[in-house]
Parts: structure tokens; C-alpha cells; sequence
């Protein structure tokens, strides 16, 4: 079109002249408000088209541009904000603090970013140390099963990390006994006293243990944890396990003998034995 501010363009009909009272005016077109012109009159024989600039400043020969062009000016509409927490649902904390922070730069001086969570880092989180029992009641006859009994189960503690509220959640994986004479066995259980499994006392268990003599011995067991974090927006597992050491537990040994006897001590007291 023509870059005129104030032009007037006759295009002739070469179609049959449009019924209607000369002079009607029509709506603008895209292609009107594209080149600048605004107003379409149709006397029958031909149509006119004219109108001018409205904006101020603009360039007679400039267009207003069309389609997803942006004016110059116009920012367009604002960019999507980061979302943290729809961020958290599909990938790690440690992820979607990072991509945070590139969405907000921060100055590296005052804030270096946050280093990947270790196990180590959740040290400060560690259970209370397990207890170790022995049965029956931490003594035991050389030669026979000793049952031991650990207690541990899923915990969870809360605090801070990094400048963040956390929960921590530990899981007891696995069990390591440690008899006092040299010889100790890792388990997946704590396990259970005699009574609990149904079982006679001196019978094998998961976790009992047979000493070669008597004496006492200081026993003990280390619990191992897998751990997981939530800083609000579910449950996040870290890498590793955490050990919590177990105090030591005296269990002392006797040697059993045996006697045939032709009564038992409550029928006679001064029998062999009694």
C-alpha cells in the first residue's frame, strides 16, 4: 500500500455494483488496520478507502504489525514464574533449588547455593542408639543359644538443614551383632524373644549366638538406617545408609553339667547337684 499519511486509494468494480444506498459505510478489515486506513465507503461504481495514522509519533510509512509480531514497546505477556513446589513433585530438592536459583540469580558471595545432601549431612539426625538384650536375662550357658533381642524402628526427626525446615525419616536395614568374643553376624532383624516365636528357650533364633566358654562377654549390636528428607513437599531418599552404635551389654556365661539322679532337689535336697 501506499506510505501516504493521508491517501485515498480508488480501486474500481470490476464486479456488478453492490445494492444499497451510495455512501454505506463497512467495518474496518484486518488488511484496513494493518495499512492504516479506516473508513469504506461504496457509492455503487467504485470503493474508497482512506483514513490516516492514529498513533502519535508513528511513522506515516510505518504499519502496525500483525500476526504474533510483538509492537515495539510491548513487552508481550509476562514470563511463567518458577514453581518450586510443582518442580519437587518430578525431580530432586537439589534440582529445583538450582533451577530457583537460575530463575532468580542471587550474588555467590552472599549465597554460594545449596551443596548436595549426604548421608553425612543427616549425622545430626542419627536414633538413639538400640539396646541389646540377651536372653534369659543376659545370661547364657556355654555351648547353647544365647537369644539376642535389638529393638529399632522406623523414626523420624525434624530440624534444620541448610537454613531449610526438614524431616527426616530413618528405616532400619540391617543389624550387626557383635558377640564380645570375636564373632559377630548381620541381620535383617532385630529379632524376637523366645516367647514371641514360640519357641523353647536354648532353641537357635535368627539372632541368638553360642558361646564356646564360659566368662563374660560385652555384646553389642549397630543398627543400620536408609534415610529419607522431606522439606515439605514429600519424601526424598538419600544416598547411603547411617550407622547408630549400640552401647555395649555384659552377658555373662556359665558352664551346664549334668547328673543322673535318682531324685529330683525338691524330693531330696542333698542330692548331687542341688
Amino acid at each position: 500500500m501506499h506510505r501516504l499519511a493521508n491517501a485515498l486509494l480508488v480501486i474500481p468494480l470490476l464486479l456488478a455494483p453492490q445494492a444499497g444506498p451510495p455512501g454505506m459505510v463497512k467495518t474496518c478489515t484486518a488488511i484496513d488496520r494493518a495499512t492504516g486506513n479506516c473508513g469504506v465507503t461504496n457509492d455503487g461504481t467504485s470503493i474508497t478507502i482512506g483514513g490516516q495514522k492514529t498513533t502519535p509519533g508513528a511513522d506515516p510509512g510505518t504499519t502496525t504489525p500483525i500476526g504474533n509480531d510483538i509492537p515495539e514497546g510491548d513487552a508481550g505477556p509476562p514470563p511463567r514464574e518458577f514453581d518450586f513446589e510443582t518442580c519437587m513433585r518430578s525431580w530432586s530438592f537439589i534440582d529445583c533449588y538450582r533451577r530457583a536459583e537460575e530463575a532468580a540469580p542471587v550474588d555467590e558471595e552472599d549465597d554460594p547455593g545449596l551443596p548436595p545432601i549426604t548421608i553425612a549431612d543427616l549425622a545430626q539426625f542419627t536414633p538413639a542408639p538400640s539396646l541389646l538384650a540377651g536372653e534369659p536375662d543376659n545370661v547364657g550357658i556355654a555351648g547353647m543359644p544365647t537369644n539376642f533381642v535389638a529393638t529399632a524402628s522406623v523414626t523420624t526427626q525434624s530440624g534444620s538443614l541448610f537454613g531449610f525446615p526438614v524431616t527426616v525419616r530413618f528405616t532400619p536395614a540391617s543389624f550387626e551383632f557383635h558377640y564380645g568374643d570375636g564373632s559377630s553376624a548381620t541381620t535383617t532383624t532385630g529379632g524376637s524373644s523366645w516367647e514371641a516365636l514360640g519357641q523353647a528357650q536354648f532353641t537357635p533364633t535368627a539372632t541368638s549366638h553360642a558361646y564356646a566358654e564360659r566368662g563374660t562377654y560385652n555384646a553389642d549390636v549397630d543398627v543400620r538406617y536408609t534415610a529419607e528428607v522431606d522439606f515439605g513437599v514429600g519424601w526424598f531418599p538419600v544416598a547411603g545408609q547411617l550407622i547408630a552404635d549400640g552401647p555395649a551389654q555384659e552377658i555373662r556365661i556359665f558352664e551346664a553339667h549334668t547328673a543322673l539322679v535318682a531324685y529330683t532337689c525338691d524330693q531330696k535336697p542333698s542330692s548331687a547337684g542341688c
